[in-house]
This record gives structure tokens, sequence and C-alpha cells, in this order.
């Protein structure tokens, strides 16, 4: 019955009798309230495991001590609304945790450590760390678009690049299409919804699995090994989709959203990895992936706006289901720990065609420049609105009223906790003045997207949600407790010395040997995860994974254009060597860095040279000569080789500057910014 229909959005009926449950209509379920001052700790650790929140134990300690101060019990719609907004996947606990590593605490965490090279060269950044993608500094370019009679022209503004990479492993792992599909999905409306509105262009997606065991098919390496391959050990979870599934299945998913989005996927890898080791089995049973891209911002879009009480707080996009409920909580737990029935409940259903239409009405509002409407934009992705509108409000500086009977919703029967909190996509919450609503309102109808007042933003930094069927308030707290600082995981672990017997090469039949590396699949042909994508739409495409009069899937790196008529662009390139770090794992960090810089300098991509000086940014389309007659005021050539120097720590530079400036020049390499870019 699996393989025939999808017990998420489709129920199977013994017979046409029963076919009335199609037209039945529910009634709302209740509010729930956890009887904390009744029965304190041990009702909030049942309704931890009930409900599939993971919340630690410090946690726990944490909303124990809040719910004390407003003297009340806590609703279950407030429970899981913290549960997604500081799980895994929306607040990075491990990432940001305090480690002990062989008894030494660390002065840093793993998030810090990130970070830190940031920090040391800051360069180029417009954002880093504090929205739902990065951007970087960009160039003027002319950009074809729409004015708001429809009328189509080049209008050149200085534009920003952004870029995104995130991961989609338990929906993946537990129903590998949806999962896969809704990853990109997800990755897409995080670009979207970057700043004031943006742009997506490009994607890439990566998976990593376990052996394939292709019936027929298996190669010797896929034989188990060992004590642990003989009794099973290792073995997956029933609930966890087989690796030749997830490859069947997830790369379609994958593919379909990019391209009934519209949106080229460029770039990518695949890996299939089991090995015991040590005692070990290591394998990718709960998947790896990857889903990415780039796409670009209006500079004077590229922040986000403060917000004053009074602004309307706006849902963009298709309506609310019973789907996706528990996603963001789903990632902090280890793979079979969950409920199973709650492990399926946590994915997500994809539907391209609404979030296209969303991003065109973004794209409509954007393309007003300076009377772009949207103050804020934030995409409804794991925890859905309950993590979403929160977040518009608290890094807007404003609380939140927000009416729940206002979010638009295909179940009626839905309880609050299941309408604040399920994760139905191709949604994104906004902000904009009362005065703008006529104007968004026709922009959406003209693009017959969606779209609901949920409410306004306030100025006591409460979130306070009301529901007029039940006459009551599910969520009434301080965005300070949701969003602010909850206690810190605390992590222990110790290093464990890869005890590793020596090479033995012998017996080795060189033949043999080359029809097995050519069979691996992080090295075979993957024209089959290439050619399910289309590699062109968009029209902005230089250059994808297929090269040469015969299409050979060898490409090294992604290009795609500026713009339309530019010659500027955006290279991007994978590397990936996670086995490695069974052996020595910051090697395979710096082989996986070093191979995607590797890839990217056959593109002839550039060091993008930092010239800071303070008579402002200066753009290559003049002569170098012409350039350096410009800076000759402010400094020398010596000065600019002495900052070269600085900045990119190679004394042996070469003090012909100028011959060096028209050679990168003439390919388009290099620009002057400020020192205050």
């Amino acid at each position: 019955m699996p393989l025939i229909h999808d017990r998420m959005t489709e129920g199977v009926l013994g017979a046409l009798e029963e076919a009335d449950q199609l037209f039945r209509r529910h009634d709302p379920k209740p509010l729930g309230l956890i009887p904390l001052v009744e029965r304190g700790r041990q009702a909030v650790d049942e309704a931890n495991r009930a409900l599939g929140l993971a919340l630690s134990q410090g946690e726990i300690d944490y909303l124990l001590s809040a719910y004390k101060e407003l003297g009340r019990d806590p609703t279950d719609l407030e429970l899981m609304m913290f549960a997604q907004i500081n799980s895994e996947h929306c607040r990075h606990k491990i990432f940001n945790a305090s480690w002990v590593i062989d008894g030494e605490a660390q002065a840093h965490s793993l998030f810090e450590m990130i970070r830190a090279t940031h920090a040391r060269n800051p360069h180029g950044t417009v954002v880093a760390y504090s929205d739902n993608s990065a951007v970087m500094d960009g160039w003027r370019i002319d950009r074809f678009y729409p004015d708001e009679t429809g009328r189509y022209a080049r209008r050149r503004q200085l534009t920003h690049i952004l870029m995104k990479v995130e991961t989609h492993n338990h929906p993946s792992a537990i129903s590998p299409h949806p999962g896969a599909g809704t990853g990109s999905g997800g990755e897409i409306r995080d670009e979207g919804a970057t700043g004031r509105g943006a742009k997506p262009k490009a994607g890439l997606t990566g998976f990593s699995v376990s052996n394939l065991h292709i019936p027929g098919f298996e190669q010797p390496w896929e034989r188990p090994t060992g004590a642990e391959a003989e009794n099973g050990s290792y073995g997956r979870p029933n609930r966890i989709a087989s690796a030749l599934q997830i490859m069947q299945e997830a790369p379609i998913g994958a593919a379909a959203f990019n391209n009934e989005f519209g949106r080229p996927n460029l770039c990518g890898y695949f890996r299939t990895f089991e090995l015991a080791l040590q005692g070990r089995m290591r394998g990718y049973h709960k998947p790896i992936m990857i889903a990415g891209g780039v796409g670009n911002i209006a500079a004077a879009h590229a922040k986000k706006q403060a917000l004053k009480p009074g602004t309307l707080l706006i849902q963009l996009g298709g309506p609310g289901m019973l789907i996706g409920m528990g996603g963001g909580a789903a990632s902090s737990m280890d793979t079979g720990a969950n409920l199973e029935d709650l492990d399926f409940d946590s994915v997500q259903r994809a539907n391209p065609e609404m979030q296209r239409r969303a991003q065109e009405v973004i794209d409509r509002c954007w393309q007003l420049e300076e009377r772009n409407p949207i103050l804020a934009i934030h995409d409804v992705g794991a925890g859905g609105l309950s993590n979403a509108l929160p977040e518009l409000a608290y890094n807007g500086g404003v609380g939140a009223r927000v009416a729940l009977r206002a979010v638009p919703s295909e179940e009626p029967g839905m309880a609050p906790r299941e309408i604040w909190c399920n994760e139905a996509q191709e949604r994104y919450v906004l902000a904009l003045e009362r005065e703008q609503l006529e104007l968004f309102k026709q922009i959406c109808e003209r693009e017959r997207c969606p779209y609901a007042v949920l409410g306004e933003a306030s100025a006591d930094g409460w979130l306070s949600v009301e529901d007029s069927h039940f006459h009551n308030r599910p969520a009434q707290m301080k965005l300070e407790v949701l969003l602010g600082k909850p206690p810190r995981m605390q992590r222990e672990a110790k290093r464990v010395r890869a005890n590793l017997a020596p090479l033995d090469l012998s017996g080795i039949d060189l033949r043999d040997a080359a029809y097995r590396v050519l069979r691996m699949p992080s090295v075979a042909d993957k024209s089959f995860l290439i050619t399910i994508g289309d590699r062109t739409v968009g029209g902005l495409t230089a250059r994808d994974q297929m090269v040469g009069r015969w299409q050979a899937p060898v490409a090294d790196v992604a290009v795609t254009l500026a713009g339309f008529d530019e010659v500027s662009g955006e290279a991007f390139a994978m590397g990936e060597r996670t086995p490695c770090a069974l052996i020595d794992a910051p090697s395979s960090g710096r082989l996986a860095v070093g191979e995607a810089l590797f890839r990217l300098q056959w593109e002839e991509v550039p060091k993008a040279y930092m010239l800071l000086y303070p008579e402002g940014r200066v753009q290559l389309n003049m002569s170098a000569g012409e350039i350096m007659k410009r800076v000759d005021g402010q400094s020398t050539i010596g000065a600019i080789v002495e900052d070269l120097q600085k900045t990119f720590g190679e004394p042996d530079l070469k003090p012909d500057v100028l011959a060096a400036l028209e050679i990168a020049h003439e390919r388009g390499w290099i620009r002057i910014r400020p020192s205050a870019a």
C-alpha cells in the first residue's frame, strides 16, 4: 500500500460507502493545557515525550522558571512553539553548545569557530549570520524588470550577491521525495526572504547515503564484513528509507521543485559510504541532503528595517494544513529516538507553483525600488508561523498581537497548536505599513497569490495570540523568553585516536581496481542526477554541469551571469571529503575547502582585491591607467602594494601594480572599493 499512496495526504477507503468521510466537517479541537502548577516537572516531561519536543533538561528548567514567574500553566501551543524556535534546525543548539573535550573546557563553540573566519576577514561582507541568507558585496549592473505599469526596461543599480546552503536530512530519510523537494523549496524561500526581498537565481543539491545494494549489481565493497555486519547491529530503523530508495526518489523531489519553481540546478555532489572501522560501522543510513543556491538583492534592500508599533504583520502564500508538525524539534533528536508517527508527521509536502506565485509578489515589491512596501520578510519553514512571526517581530524590535483565526487554513478541525505550528510550505511572513496595504493587495491579486493580515506589531515586546473561536489566548508571553537566551547546551567528548592497520596493497589487480574506482558513485557518471533538471531556465546560466560538444558531465564549477547584458557574475563549486575525517578530521576540512577552491580556479575566478581608498567605490569600466590616475592623489603605488600585502599576506607581490591592474581589468577580475565597504 505505501507504494501506491501517500498516507500524509491520501486515505484508503475499503468501500464506496466510506467516501462520505471526504465531506465531513470537523469542529476545531480545543487548546491543551499542561498541568504544571498541579504536577510540576513531571507534566512537562510527559508533554516533551508525547509531543516530540526534544527539550533538554536545561531547557525544561528554564521553562519551569519562566512559568513560575508567570504564575500559570503553559499551553501545548506555547511548549510546541518554544521547542521549534529553539530546535537544532532553527537555533543550532549543538553548534552553539559549550564543549568539554578530554576534560578541558573549550574557549569557543563550533559556531564561534565558524564565525571567526568572517571576523578575521570581513571585507566584502554585507550580511552574515543574521538573516535567512548571507549577502556579499556586488557591483553596479543593468537589471531587466518591469515597472509598476508592466513595462520592462533596464535599470542600473548596485546589486549584491546572496548565498545560502542548508540540509534537510531527517525528512529526506523518512520520505525522500517530499523531504528533498521541501529542502530545495525551503532554501529558495530563504533566499527570497533576505532583507526586504531578493531574487533566487541558481541552485545546488548534494546527497550522502549508505551503500546502494542495487539488486543484481552489488559491488565488492558492499559485502558485509565484521561482527557488526553479521549480527545486523548497525541496521537502520524500519522508518528510514533505504539508500537505494533515497537515491531513486530524493533527487527527483529536489529537481522537481527547482524545475517547477523555475530555478536551474547547476552544482552538486553524490557519495555513498559505509565502512567498518575500529569495531564500529560508519555510514549514512540517515542521509545528508544538501540544498543551496545563489541569488541577487538590491543594495538598498539588503537590510531589514526596524518596525514600529501598528505595523501590519502579513502572511503571504498558501493555506495551513496538518503537515510538517514538529519538524524543527525532530532535527534535535537521534534518528529513531522519536515516535514513528511523529517522525512521519514532521515531513512537509511541496507546492512549488504556489511558491512561484509568492516569489512573483516579492519580485514586484522590490522592483518598486525605493517604494518597496516590504519592511522586513521571513520565510515560514521549521516550526511554521510559531517560529517565523515571533522572529519577524523580535528582530524588528517590537512585540506582536496576532489573530489565530485569521491564519488561512484548509483544515477547520485543527487545534490551536496545529494551526500555529504546522509547517505547510510556500508561506512567508512580512511587515508593511498600514497605508501600503492597498498596493500590496493589488500586487497579490495580479499574481493570484493568497495573503492575509494576521495582526500588528505592538510596543510591549510580548507575543499575544488570540483565538476568537474559543475566546482565549493560546500564547501570551514575552518574546525575550522565546528568543532570548535559553540555557546553552553542554556537551562532553573525548578524542579517539584512529588506530589503523598499515595500508596493504598486495593482491590488488590493477584492472579490477580501476573498474572499482570507476563504479564508485562518487566517481561514476552522474548524468542521471543532472538531466532531470532544467539547467538554463532564467537565462542567466553561463556554465552548467555539461561540457563540450558531447556534453560530458565534468564541469568543475557553476557560473551564472549578473544580468542579461553583463560579463560579470557568480561562480560556485562544492568540496566534500567527509570519509577522510575518520582518519584525520582537520585534514578532512582542509581537503574539502581546497577542493572547492581548486574547482573555482579553473574558471579564472580571481582573488577579490580589496583596495581601500576614501574617494568612494569605483567600477573598473575604464582603463587601469585611468584608475591609477584617479587614486594617484590619494596614495602611491608603493602604498597600494603595501595595502595588498597587509590584506593578503603576499610579501613577494611585485611593485608593477599598474600592469597587473591592466590585465585584471581586461579580464574583469577586480574593482576598487572604499574602506566603508
